[in-house]
């Protein structure tokens, strides 16, 4: 194992230019935060109102810091309302295991 890990975050709309500009401020308020290594936003090809934000972080360590941090819920407060309701769990979290 690498030790890195990536966080996927699923949201639907059918509302694209909007999901991207709250992915963009969103984005832009995570500048800087220690141990993330990057972020995108993915959309479906076989759902166009299908969308997951996936970001890299360095470490499980790194993520919980900033997850249990008071600027979590403000920065990516923006992405919220875009959650896909249609599942139980909008989120994972996933350790790289293997990687080239």
């Amino acid at each position: 194992m690498t030790g890195e890990v990536r966080v996927l975050v699923y949201h639907a709309t059918p509302d694209a230019k909007a999901i991207e500009e709250a992915y963009h401020q969103a984005s832009v308020s995570l500048r800087g935060v220690p141990g993330l290594n990057g972020n995108e936003l993915l959309r479906s090809v076989h759902d166009h109102s299908g969308f997951v934000v996936a970001s890299a972080w360095q470490d499980l360590a790194a993520f919980h810091a900033w997850e249990r941090s008071a600027t979590h819920r403000d920065s990516t407060a923006p992405l919220r309302p875009f959650r896909d309701p249609r599942l139980r769990t909008p989120f994972g979290i996933y350790q790289v295991a293997a990687a080239y």
